[in-house]
């Protein structure tokens, strides 16, 4: 399996990637420092600059695109400016691009689950849940799920509040989030992040997010 890394920082995604198997082929960074880190670290990731001039169908496709946009207008510590801020909805670039190589690969005569990417990671700030009162998180939920879906639309719950962990399954496709803690990791200090997966071509999304097994590694499930 391959990964694409967009909003790369200093290649946490990559790192996960090498160290489960999967080969990180590009990353998006614009910031000099991190990415005189990523060379050292990745010297066959080629770097592809930045995100906003990037072209989907063009790019070399990967079967995973990650992604952690930045968290500064959904945080409670910020702006809260949401997705229409200037840095949080970057977002949407992440999503034109997948969708962009999505349908490079159809017009290249792949179907199903051959499509490229099948994975989206997702990772963010606890805030995003309640950024413009709970519509931020929808938003990136309906987004996502319209990759594989256009027609569907996702509404917010009953009581406005989004849990902490939750997942939408459709007839061909999955989406989970759920917030980790990194201290349960090996970081010494409490650190929660949402963690959402998508799985275009399958139910999987769930497995690999809460499965036991797909945690440590196994991505046979995907």
């Amino acid at each position: 399996m391959t990964l694409g890394s967009l909003f790369d920082g200093i290649g946490g995604f990559p790192l996960a990637a090498i160290n489960n198997g999967i080969t990180p082929v590009w990353a998006s960074e614009i910031e000099a420092f991190p990415i005189a880190v990523t060379k050292i670290r990745f010297p066959d990731m080629l770097h592809v600059g930045d995100i906003t001039r990037l072209d989907g169908a063009t790019l070399p496709p990967v079967d995973i695109i990650t992604g952690g946009s930045p968290c500064q207008d959904l945080s409670i510590a910020g702006s809260r400016a949401g997705l229409m801020g200037e840095r949080s909805g970057l977002f949407m670039e992440q999503i034109r691009i997948i969708r962009e190589m999505r349908k490079a690969d159809e017009l290249q005569g792949r179907t199903n689950l051959a499509i490229r990417p099948r994975i989206m990671v997702w990772e963010n700030v606890q805030g995003a849940f309640s950024s413009a009162g709970g519509e931020d998180f929808r938003a990136v939920l309906e987004e996502t799920v319209r990759i594989a879906d256009s027609t569907l639309s996702v509404p917010r719950p009953e009581d406005g509040r989004w849990r902490s962990a939750g997942c939408i399954l459709g007839e061909q496709f999955s989406v989970a989030w759920r917030v980790l803690d990194a201290r349960y990791w090996g970081v010494p200090q409490r650190r929660c992040r949402i963690f959402l997966i998508a799985d275009f071509g399958g139910n999987s999304a769930p497995q690999i997010l809460f499965e036991q097994d797909s945690l440590l590694g196994d991505t046979s499930a995907v």
